[in-house]
């Protein structure tokens, strides 16, 4: 079954989006990425620098390369790739019981500490990065089929970016309520 030129490209288009803004929020604070990644206590000391300032990069060029039809495929497995790296090195900090140390995900401007609910979000986010890497029904798209791709995709990105700030208060918010 060949899905509609419509969901890949959508599904493409979400996750190049979400990977480069996280990529700017990296790329501004770099320092503060480092430090990041070295409260996962995943990587070797030595290995800290190299991979904080590489992931950025790699995130803009697997963006990039989502929005280009013949790279879209190894560009959205990359993705996947990526977001499941990412979900695994959260889970392996629940698992010790770290559940103190910031995501990372939030931006330099918001803390937001690891929770099982980022393994869901980062469930969705590998089906979607699984999505635009399926080859699509060819067919002629026409000028409808890109508004509908842009609507589908500001309103995807609009529905992320609200639960995303949700999951990045719910600690305050529980506060506000008294748990």
């Amino acid at each position: 079954m060949q899905p509609d030129s419509i969901f890949v490209i959508t599904a493409a288009v979400v996750v190049a989006v979400i990977l480069a803004s996280a990529a700017t929020h990296k790329l501004r604070a770099p320092a503060r990425f480092a430090n990041q990644v070295e409260d996962y206590q995943l990587l070797p000391r030595a290995l800290v620098r190299p991979v904080s300032r590489l992931v950025p990069f790699v995130e803009v060029a697997v963006a990039f390369a989502l929005l280009v039809p013949a790279s879209r495929h190894i560009a959205a497995l990359a993705a996947a790739a990526l977001l499941a790296g990412y979900a695994l090195a959260i889970g392996i900090n629940l698992w010790r019981g770290r559940r103190d140390i910031d995501c990372g995900c939030a931006g330099p401007e918001q803390a937001q500490p690891i929770r099982p609910v980022l393994l869901a979000r980062n469930a969705v986010l590998v089906s979607l990065a699984l999505v635009a890497s399926l080859a699509p029904h060819s067919r002629e798209l026409g000028f409808f089929d890109g508004f509908v791709v842009i609507a589908a995709a500001a309103v995807a990105l609009l529905v992320y970016a609200a639960a995303d700030g949700l999951m990045a208060n719910a600690p305050r918010l529980l506060k506000l309520i008294g748990r």
